[in-house]
């Protein structure tokens, strides 16, 4: 089954076509980052316009790009949720138009699941049931996956994402948007216990995770140093910051596969592409099976939502011209 798929929660354009569900015979993705780093963040109406422009030009290129046409295309995939609303409805609007031209059934897919999907492009023996870890700019989540459309959050965020706290304070230590890419660096050149930060536990759920307080406190070092007039060692702080945040995600990820019975572990979202956390999880984990999507597929695609769409078409799933988008939804 060819399925032509179309991502468009944020601020990355991206269709591509792929084959029942574990062969990406093309993936297209034009990011914006350029655009917003001039505001130092996403600007929702400026992403949904320029995905706009974009829709007819990437999808194209995806089809050229596998080699393939119109006819060939068994099913419409899109991203419906979660993410900016007006993004989304640009990828929904598209994804319907292009159904009902074509006359193939239209696949609604949950963007997280669409992350955890990805590495079923990498690894072909990947199958459920596993723990997944999501840790993206806008979602971070621990999940049991019971079988490839059903699963059971276990612990999330109670505020702020892990790549959204990265990011933050990557701003503020003057690295720009996104911060992400530019922290890993950074952090590679600095001692990770520089500076002590906090690993704040939540109560209630041993899973759940909490990067607000974390982030402060990275702040306060900065605005202390400043006020007093003294040298920040900004490798320090950001090597000390991105090792707190990786011991919040890997002692809980660690602690719901010992209270499991999975034997395997998936990684995956934006924050799956940082270095030290693929170390420190594999080291982890290295008495289980761990998988991780190559970098390239870490952050948003289309791929990865073809990948899942074939899996929810599998188990029945579809949507006619009502289909909507939602900034929030659960799994």
């Amino acid at each position: 089954m060819n399925i032509l798929a179309f991502e468009t929660s944020c601020d990355e354009t991206a269709v591509a076509v792929v084959r029942d569900g574990r062969h990406s015979l093309s993936s297209v993705v034009l990011s914006q980052t350029e655009l917003h780093a001039l505001y130092g963040g996403v600007v929702p109406e400026l992403a949904s316009r320029r995905h706009t422009e974009a829709m007819v030009m990437l999808t194209d290129q995806a089809l050229t790009q596998a080699g393939l046409t119109r006819p060939d295309i068994d099913a419409v995939a899109v991203t419906h949720a979660p993410g900016l609303i007006g993004a989304l409805l640009v990828g929904v609007g598209f994804a319907k138009g292009a159904a009902y031209a074509l006359g193939k059934p239209l696949i609604p897919v949950h963007h997280i699941r669409g992350h955890i999907a990805a590495n079923y492009l990498c690894h072909p023996e990947l199958k459920p049931p596993f723990i997944a870890l999501v840790a993206s700019g806008g979602h971070t989540l621990i999940l049991h996956v019971s079988d490839y459309t059903e699963m059971t959050v276990l612990g999330s965020t109670r505020d702020d994402a892990a790549g959204e706290a990265l990011d933050k304070v990557g701003r503020v230590l003057g690295l720009g948007y996104p911060g992400g890419a530019a922290m890993d660096a950074l952090a590679a050149q600095g001692p990770a216990d520089a500076y002590r930060l906090p690993r704040p536990l939540v109560e209630g759920n041993p899973y759940d995770m909490s990067f607000s307080g974390l982030k402060t406190a990275a702040l306060s070092v900065l605005n202390s140093a400043r006020m007093k007039g003294e040298t920040v060692d900004r490798a320090g702080l950001a090597a000390s910051f991105v090792g707190a945040v990786c011991d919040i995600l890997v002692s809980r990820t660690v602690l719901a596969m010992e209270q499991s019975d999975c034997e395997t572990c998936v990684l995956a979202g934006g924050v799956a592409a940082n270095t030290r956390l693929r170390r420190e999880l594999a080291q982890a984990l290295s008495s289980r099976a761990l998988f991780m999507p190559t970098v390239s597929l870490c952050g948003d695609n289309a791929a990865m939502i073809g990948a899942q769409a074939y899996y929810e078409q599998l188990a029945g799933a579809s949507a006619d011209m009502s289909l909507n988008g939602y900034a929030s939804c659960s799994v």
